[in-house]
């Protein structure tokens, strides 16, 4: 029960923040969202509820019974966006404003996360490991044809959840590392792209005429998300393929790994249109080079964590 209200007002808190455009896209947005929360809230609720009606416990960390195990994997992959639950999350993002986006893929995952977490042992592995390969694949996938910023960044948290989420079952503290890296790195840049008042490529394309420095520390940034070494990005993939390597689940390390290469692709063509392309047609956005955006006090601090974490590497090694 308070897992339930919990989760209800974490979901109630975020509403007005997408709505507050009063755009019919952001309503739209905005009534998704609640519906698939209030049904994943509900879900757990009903699992819960099941395993205290058959085994007499109440406590979603000692769940035994088996339909509630899947009713809670169930409940938690759709609360995280996790494939196929995932469909709500590319549009949801679509219809926010770009710091809104930032606290749905960053903020907003925590308290799922953390229920994760703590009931991880009572999940079902099979169930979770299969939709964890299933999204880093969709994730990579999905992200190839689109030209909307928000959107290619709902893919790659739908991509970077089935990383976390695949490692879980083996290794918690893992899952919480990559949560944290992931989160760094994608506030870095969804901060720069609404200095720059980026939403789609041409826009991100133009951005280097307003502020070339940002734009390459944003190409920077992408590639790190893209988990390219020497970048920070690549810490936790390396220590989630070696932890599944030593749990002998070779054949699924090296096949996320090769998924993970559709991710790949489109980051290097966001980094790619951020410092090196120009729109195909004179665009009027190149002639702000005159306007000056007030850059936020945070990117400055986030861009080198993003970047450079890497030689922590060993410290981590001892989780």
């Amino acid at each position: 029960m308070a897992a339930w209200i919990g989760l209800e007002i974490n979901t109630l808190s975020i509403i007005p923040l997408i709505s507050k455009s009063h755009h019919p896209r952001a309503i739209e947005a905005t009534t998704k969202y609640f519906l698939v929360q209030a049904a994943a809230s509900t879900l757990l609720l009903f699992s819960g509820m099941t395993n205290a009606w058959c085994t007499g416990q109440w406590d979603i960390t000692q769940l035994s019974y088996p339909p509630s195990c899947l009713l809670l994997t169930a409940a938690i992959a759709i609360k995280l966006g996790l494939t196929p639950f995932h469909f709500w999350f590319p549009e949801v993002l679509q219809g926010s404003s770009l710091i809104t986006a930032l606290l749905l893929s960053t903020v907003m995952k925590l308290p799922p996360t953390t229920i994760l977490l703590i009931t991880s042992h009572s999940l079902n592995p099979t169930l979770l490991a299969s939709m964890s390969i299933m999204s880093i694949a969709l994730g990579g996938w999905m992200g190839l044809n689109q030209t909307q910023t928000r959107k290619i960044m709902a893919f790659s948290s739908i991509s970077h959840i089935g990383w976390m989420t695949i490692i879980i079952i083996y290794n918690p503290k893992l899952t919480l590392l990559a949560f944290y890296i992931y989160t760094l790195m994608t506030v870095s840049i969804f901060l720069t792209m609404n200095t720059t008042n980026t939403l789609n490529l041409p826009t991100l394309m133009a951005s280097w005429t307003k502020t070339p420095m940002l734009s390459t520390t944003l190409m920077l940034t992408l590639l790190s998300l893209a988990g390219l070494p020497p970048l920070t990005g690549f810490l936790p993939k390396w220590l989630i393929i070696q932890e599944l390597i030593k749990q002998e689940l070779t054949s699924m390390a090296t096949t996320i790994s090769l998924l993970s290469l559709l991710s790949l692709f489109f980051y290097l063509r966001l980094a790619y249109c951020s410092t090196i392309t120009l729109p195909p047609n004179p665009s009027n956005k190149m002639k702000q080079w005159s306007t000056k955006n007030p850059t936020n006090s945070l990117i400055p601090m986030l861009t080198p964590l993003s970047t450079s974490l890497l030689p922590l590497a060993p410290m981590m090694l001892t989780i």
